[in-house]
């Protein structure tokens, strides 16, 4: 089994450093795989390394623990370690494992220690169940193609050619190579047709095919424009789909 990794965000050196220590105590095999002092740095490193559990402080530059772990979207156990009480029901609306209160109890940490061990051997043995279904499941066959009414005639549109997708009011616009056409199906339908690695959700009413993107630029808040080769529109990228364009 590869082994359980962790993160430590926290802009308090020595607090990190007294989790680091009792982590070590309470659980050896866990491999903590970086420190942030801040919120984008713990996007960033997030990223970098994708832990299994994240230890994140509450009160944070740059963007509070709440956000990112909004950002990380549950891709990670997430215990918060805060000296503040009042953001428990929050945290545990962002699917927290654990809310400790600061300073550390070393019992207290051994019961969060217990728990996430629990759940991350339920976990591997779920994953382990999947990789044996998975060997016995045909691939997925994403859309490849999007029907749209055009005029008076029906158009097939290759998938391949859609630069992005944008939902205004009732219908989804459709822009591709040769125009734009509006359709009847959600964002939400689309981004569960669509294949991921190609296309991504950047907002919640904005689809956007990734090899149409020719620059992201970063602004305020944790959020971004996208500027498409060969458009003049620019689109907008909110802070909890901005975790899509970080390496680029």
């Amino acid at each position: 089994m590869k082994p359980v990794t962790a993160l430590i965000a926290d802009d308090e050196p020595l607090l990190r450093e007294r989790l680091r220590s009792h982590l070590a105590q309470l659980w050896p095999e866990l491999q903590l795989v970086a420190d942030a002092r801040n919120g984008p740095e713990t996007l960033e490193l997030f990223d970098q390394h994708q832990p299994d559990i994240v230890f994140l402080d509450i009160h944070m530059p740059g963007m509070n623990g709440i956000d990112a772990a909004r950002a990380m979207g549950r891709r990670a156990h997430i215990v918060f370690v805060t000296a503040y009480e009042q953001y428990a029901v929050q945290a545990f609306e962002q699917g927290a494992i654990d809310y400790l209160i600061k300073p550390i109890d070393s019992a207290r940490l051994a019961d969060t220690v217990q728990r996430l061990r629990t759940r991350n051997q339920a976990s591997g043995a779920l994953d382990a169940v999947l990789q044996q279904l998975a060997q016995h499941v045909p691939p997925r066959a994403w859309l490849q193609w999007i029907k749209a009414s055009v005029g008076n005639s029906v158009r097939l549109i290759p998938v391949d050619q859609v630069h992005f997708l944008r939902a205004e009011e009732k219908y989804t616009l459709v822009a591709w190579e040769e125009g734009e056409a509006l359709i009847r199906k959600t964002i939400r339908e689309l981004s569960e047709e669509l294949d991921p690695a190609r296309f991504v959700q950047t907002h919640r009413a904005v689809i956007v095919n990734l090899a149409c993107v020719r620059e992201v630029v970063r602004g305020l808040n944790e959020t971004a424009e996208l500027h498409l080769r060969g458009r003049a529109e620019t689109l907008p990228v909110s802070r909890n789909y901005l975790h899509h364009f970080r390496q680029m």
